[in-house]
């Protein structure tokens, strides 16, 4: 969102006196100026008086909107001010309407990128995202034991040390994964983002041939996190294991995150060339 230097706060009183005057709380008041400095060519907005009290005014009139979204009344000043240039908003019959439902996309959308923790343009554009969830650390996710003991935590057996001594393994695990994928030449953030993922969705999922079909089914995942869906489905596979059940109890059908967690070392995985191949030819093309 584009940053703008806020005026003096004091003004806003004056600013919300000024505007019965101008009538910029109006719907015709608002499209009369929008009209009038459009036709005023490139730059009007800078040193308008006018524009500059509608700024303000616009601040004042959806502090309150922004308040509830925990944004800066500016940053939504901002956005309104974006609809505003729109040719649209000059034409409508209720110019305020239209800036106030865009206003109300705009806090809806920062809200939930800071939540998701991706671009508001990647919120604003892709579909199907009401589907996603907040992003949540792994670890506080609850069922994650049912993948691998090294998740659990048991308060009434284990100690601090036994609890910190499995975190450890887990995170040393993903760790591992993801340096397997980089030195076989996958971007090492783009696998870290992939591997997170992953490690999300096992806390809700009820075993890992379930993981790899739902994960690989959801075809929003790879958009958003920017990988090839062939790319994402083969990451699946090699991190969680081969589903099909001719693979049972085999180095493909455990997967690299099962093997780094049963404690097979990070050194015999790339001795595995056929895992290495597999790595390898899932590389997202540049």
């Amino acid at each position: 969102m584009t940053e703008h230097t806020p005026p003096d706060p004091s003004n806003d009183a004056a600013a919300q006196a000024g505007t019965t005057d101008y009538g910029l709380d109006t719907p015709e008041g608002l499209r009369a100026l929008l009209i009038r400095l459009h036709e005023s060519g490139p730059g009007a907005w800078r040193a308008d008086h006018e524009a500059a009290e509608l700024m303000r005014y616009t601040a004042a009139r959806y502090r309150p909107l922004a308040r509830k979204h925990g944004l800066d009344p500016w940053e939504i000043a901002s956005a309104a001010f974006e609809v505003m240039l729109a040719p649209s908003t000059r034409k409508a019959d209720d110019p305020w309407a239209v800036v106030t439902r865009a206003v109300q996309i705009t806090c809806n959308v920062e809200v939930r990128a800071a939540g998701m923790l991706v671009s508001s343009g990647k919120v604003r554009h892709t579909s199907r995202i009401a589907g996603f969830h907040d992003a949540i650390r792994f670890a506080e996710r609850e069922h994650l034991a049912d993948y691998h003991p090294a998740f659990a935590v048991n308060p009434a057996t284990d100690d601090d040390t036994d609890a910190d001594g499995n975190r450890a393994r887990v995170a040393a695990a993903l760790s591992e994964t993801v340096e397997l994928f980089a030195s076989s030449g996958w971007d090492a953030v783009l696998v870290a983002d992939c591997v997170e993922h992953v490690a999300y969705r096992l806390a809700d999922l009820a075993s890992r041939s379930n993981a790899v079909e739902v994960l690989r089914r959801d075809h929003t995942v790879p958009v958003l996190l920017g990988v090839p869906p062939k790319s994402w489905a083969a990451l699946l596979r090699i991190v969680l294991g081969h589903p099909d059940h001719k693979h049972t109890g085999t180095p493909t059908g455990d997967g690299v995150l099962l093997r780094l967690l049963s404690g097979e070392p990070l050194d015999s995985l790339r001795c595995d060339t056929t895992l290495l191949a597999a790595i390898w030819a899932a590389k997202p093309k540049k």
